[in-house]
């Protein structure tokens, strides 16, 4: 169950769940912990995870004065100073990604590592005009169905549109109580417009993962590669399929890639690991780009990981992608390459395709719709 904690001057909404080491959930423009509803169920046998509402959007209140990104992220770094947690493995999405840029320029000592999901260092010309056409579509939209069928065309891929996953979505938010007004939806997104981190992101010393989806229009993949060539050691990988939140899509394949991200972090810091999911999952579509190659950097060198995470990175689809100067034992290598060639025969025990999103409110697996949380957002409209 969630909470109000006082973080800084904000009463600021906060779930946590699980146990392990932390990671800190930061969402996009309007958004509130039930977007992050499918992490918060399935990375918390592994991980105590925080995710907060943004201030304005959900439970947590927009005060009277201008917002900046320096202001999210201030508000971030509140809530882990508030809940006495000293670092935690930061992921963002859209807006919450920029944020989390912030944070880990600002607090490095509170990044452990960053995940970045459809993220730009300064929006380009177009961005720039889809970001104010978004508040005025909230504005001018006749009803709040027509502004999310409209808003998340740019959000969701085609598929989910055709699948019925995003007609649920619509129906999930319209059921939802805490309602965004457009005009705090609107002063969310004027902060974004003009932010620009591209001078600055060299100074980032956290390890970093950028995800890109290859049908992203918001953040599009030439904008995550400028963040990940100017953060040191960064990777980019690009989901060719995945539009801007695969995070909801693809949950599953969402959580095993951070989750192998996270344990390759740990295993470097003489962290033990956490345990991996009792079920492996693949991760079709995705290219990650190589040290070297000029759209991305290799991972930090440092110790090897285990073969826990060696196996865990070859059922997720990694083991090319084990690139040398991480440190990765050549025994380990071979073994997850005879895995990998068993597995692409579909010998491998557990691996399955990407399915069907699991519908708002599910914990997938496990309950049947409507026995979890509510999806995704408080909508941006009042």
């Amino acid at each position: 169950m969630g909470r109000h904690v006082r973080a800084g001057s904000l009463d600021t909404w906060v779930e946590q769940v699980g146990s392990g080491p932390d990671v800190l959930l930061i969402g996009g423009a309007g958004d509130t912990v039930e977007s992050w509803s499918f992490q918060l169920d399935g990375l918390a046998d592994r991980y105590r995870l925080t995710a907060f509402d943004n201030r304005g959007a959900g439970r947590t209140a927009m005060p009277d004065e201008p917002l900046t990104v320096a202001m999210m992220a201030e508000d971030a770094a509140a809530v882990l100073d508030a809940l006495g947690i000293a670092s935690a493995h930061v992921a963002g999405f859209s807006g919450g990604s920029i944020a989390a840029q912030e944070l880990a320029l600002r607090r490095p000592d509170l990044v452990r590592s960053l995940v970045l999901q459809g993220t730009w260092a300064r929006p380009d010309r177009y961005l720039r005009t889809w970001l104010r056409f978004a508040g005025r579509l909230a504005a001018a939209a006749p009803g709040e169905r027509e502004f999310l069928e409209g808003f998340w065309l740019d959000v969701y891929t085609p598929r989910a549109h055709a699948d019925g996953t995003v007609e649920a979505f619509v129906e999930e938010v319209i059921a939802f109580p805490h309602k965004q007004p457009a005009e705090d939806l609107q002063r969310y997104l004027d902060a974004l417009v003009d932010h620009d981190t591209t001078d600055r992101l060299r100074q980032v010393t956290a390890p970093t993962l950028v995800l890109v989806g290859g049908v992203d229009l918001v953040g599009r993949p030439e904008l995550g590669r400028v963040v990940a060539r100017a953060i040191p050691g960064a990777r980019f990988e690009l989901w060719d399929t995945e539009a801007h939140q695969p995070f909801q899509e693809v949950p599953d394949r969402w959580n095993a890639r951070v989750d192998a991200f996270w344990q390759e972090v740990e295993a470097r810091s003489g962290t033990p690991a956490p345990r991996t999911a009792a079920d492996d999952r693949s991760s079709p579509g995705r290219r990650a780009e190589a040290p070297g190659a000029g759209e991305g950097s290799a991972a930090e060198p440092g110790t090897q990981p285990t073969e826990q995470i060696a196996g865990h990175l070859v059922a997720v689809g990694l083991v090319e992608h084990l690139v040398p100067g991480v440190g990765v034992d050549p025994q380990l290598h071979r073994q997850a390459a005879v895995a990998q060639r068993v597995g692409r025969r579909g010998d491998l025990g557990g691996v399955r395709p990407a399915h069907r999103v699991a519908l708002p409110g599910e914990q997938k697996h496990r309950q049947p719709r409507g026995a979890g949380r509510p999806h995704p957002r408080g909508s941006p409209r009042g």
